[in-house]
C-alpha cells in the first residue's frame, strides 16, 4: 500500500502503475511538460516506486506525440476499464487534483480526463466530486 501524490493510499499491482503514470504524464503532457508538472511525475514515481512505469510512459507518448491520447486511452480502456469503480474514480481524481495544484486546468486537460471518465463510466461521479 503506497501513498499517491500525498493523498491517494492504494495498492498498486505493476501493471496499474504504468497505467496511472501513463495516465498523469499524458495529461501533464497536454501543452508540453514544465518543471512542475516534471516534479510531480518525479514524486509520485518516487512514492509508488514507479520510476520504471514513468519512463515507459514518458517513452510511449514520446513515440508519436499526434496519436499519444488515442493510444494511451486504448492502453487506459483495457486496464483501468478492468478495475473496481473505487479505484477508477481515485487514480482519475488524483490526477485532476495534481493539475489544479499546479495552479490552472486547460480546458483541453479536463476534456481529455472527461473524455476518461467517460469511458470508464465514472463521468457523474467525477463531475460531482469537482464541483464541490
Amino acid at each position: 500500500e503506497r501513498l499517491i501524490a500525498g493523498h491517494l493510499r492504494i495498492k498498486m499491482e505493476k501493471e496499474e502503475k504504468k497505467a496511472f503514470m501513463l495516465l498523469k504524464s499524458l495529461i501533464f503532457h497536454y501543452h508540453g511538460l514544465d518543471e512542475d508538472e516534471q516534479n510531480m511525475l518525479n514524486d509520485s514515481a518516487e512514492s509508488l516506486d514507479a520510476f520504471d512505469e514513468l519512463q515507459w510512459a514518458n517513452t510511449f507518448i514520446a513515440e508519436d506525440y499526434l496519436s499519444a491520447f488515442d493510444r494511451s486511452r486504448e492502453y487506459l480502456n483495457k486496464v483501468i476499464s478492468k478495475l473496481e469503480k473505487e479505484k477508477r474514480i481515485k487514480y482519475l481524481l488524483s490526477v485532476w487534483q495534481d493539475n489544479d495544484k499546479k495552479g490552472y486546468l486547460t480546458e483541453m486537460e479536463a476534456t481529455a480526463m472527461l473524455n476518461l471518465a467517460k469511458d470508464w463510466h465514472i463521468e457523474k461521479e467525477i463531475i460531482n466530486i469537482v464541483k464541490q
